[in-house]
């Protein structure tokens, strides 16, 4: 018992020091991770102009009041928050800007509607207490009143407002984009001094704006593409790999940076589909990571069958996985829903539709599968909408009811199909119904 608690307990130091071999290294060389060197790094080359010119935007809204609005556009991975960093950290360090600027940063991901937005507005301003003290009526007499606040002194001086917008274009599908619509028109006015960056990687951002809110925008966009070469991807690749030089078990860490894994075609063919997938090195250490997290005392080196199962489980497909684990009067359920898509090209349908589709099947071809009541499949059916498996047409609130209101199948036919060959123990007939054209 004792002998098996020490493998154990070995075992986890391995996997510690190898895993968190990357961050020792960082702090011993003194530098940042390879992602960050080598964003850097193209920004000094390939981006230095769009830097410098992003950056006299900026200094002219936070030293001479001048109002501007920019969207940096590139991929994920090309180095538009890299590039947005490194120009505040040189405009902050600017003597007249320091105690001048405040800096707003939001993000659609997590202020997903403008009141949430308005909130944390007024918590990066510090103007909580002011704001309680008030009643306002619309949102945007709430967000005149924070920039009015801003002002110091006589009305001809007031303290600039950069306002960061990540993941720029989910505050477009905000009601009627009334956050965009007033920090635009602000800037577009001769009134507080504000200066709005948003950052986005869809390339069509400005055909999701309303006509009001294009007509206030600048139009000024700045395009990032990712520079890498695949050489450059693999350098990256060992350089997270490595061990540092300061590492307790020399002999080991000698060990585990001479391995030739990278040269192994099947490793290569490996990186170069990730590579072709996406250039964010966030996927990158995600796959890194889970081929790590499998070394062990028994095998104490990266092996190329680690990174083929690693590549497996990341690319694996959850909605497919979350088939496999349903009932077969679910399952039967998917299968008339894809018939119904097959039907009506893709139309929406409701649960009727899908009943009626159902109890076709049992009355014609089903031998092995029981008559179910209606509310029983009403039920089935409630589970697959709180799986996310099927989603309502209008996500709002539907008079509508259940039975007839209306949905959409979140599955691709290739995914059912799939589940369908994995199923465990599926019946014959429920297999061939899948596989007829329209039921």
């Amino acid at each position: 018992m004792g002998q098996t608690q020490t493998r154990q307990h070995k075992r986890r130091n391995c996997q510690k020091r190898v895993t968190l071999s990357s961050r020792t290294s960082r702090s011993a060389s003194g530098h940042t991770n390879a992602h960050e060197v080598t964003v850097r790094a193209r920004l000094e080359t390939h981006h230095r102009a769009v830097c410098l010119h992003l950056l006299e935007l900026l200094r002219r809204t936070a030293v001479h009041g001048e109002s501007n609005s920019v969207l940096i556009v590139g991929p994920r991975g090309s180095g538009k928050t890299m590039l947005l960093g490194c120009v505040l950290r040189e405009l902050m360090s600017l003597r007249e800007v320091q105690k001048n600027v405040l800096l707003v940063e939001l993000n659609g991901l997590l202020q997903t509607d403008d009141k949430i937005a308005l909130k944390e507005i007024t918590r990066q301003l510090h103007l909580e207490n002011v704001v309680g003290d008030k009643v306002f009526g619309s949102f945007a007499e709430n967000l005149a009143f924070l920039l009015e606040a801003l002002k110091k002194g006589d009305k001809s001086s007031s303290r600039p407002v950069l306002f960061v917008l990540d993941e720029f274009d989910l505050f477009a599908h905000h009601k009627n984009q009334t956050l965009l619509y007033n920090l635009l028109d602000v800037s577009q006015s001769a009134q507080t001094p504000v200066a709005v960056v948003g950052l986005t990687c869809r390339l069509d951002v400005l055909e999701l704006l309303e006509k009001r809110v294009k007509s206030r925008f600048s139009h000024r966009q700045i395009h990032l593409f990712s520079s890498l070469s695949f050489g450059q991807y693999v350098d990256v690749v060992r350089a997270q790999l490595s061990l540092p030089p300061d590492f307790p078990d020399p002999k080991f860490s000698d060990e585990w940076n001479h391995s030739k894994l990278c040269e192994d075609k099947t490793v290569e063919e490996i990186l170069r589909r990730n590579f072709n997938g996406s250039k964010d090195f966030r996927s990158l250490h995600s796959l890194l990571f889970l081929a790590v997290s499998r070394v062990s005392v028994s095998h104490s080196t990266l092996r190329e069958a680690d990174l083929i199962e690693a590549c497996r489980l990341i690319s694996a497909d959850s909605k497919a996985n979350v088939l496999h684990g349903l009932s077969i009067l679910e399952l039967c359920l998917i299968i008339a829903m894809k018939h119904l898509n097959d039907t009506y090209d893709g139309e929406p349908f409701n649960f009727q539709m899908v009943h009626n589709e159902f109890k076709k099947f049992i009355q014609r071809k089903s031998h092995s599968i029981h008559k179910f009541e209606k509310p029983v499949v009403m039920k089935a059916f409630e589970h697959l909408l709180q799986l996310e498996l099927v989603r309502p047409v209008d996500s709002g609130v539907c008079k509508v009811q259940r039975e007839y209101q209306l949905m959409r199948l979140m599955l691709e036919h290739g995914q059912v199909m799939e589940a369908l060959q994995k199923y465990p123990q599926c019946p014959t007939d429920v297999k061939q119904w899948a596989l007829s054209a329209f039921g």
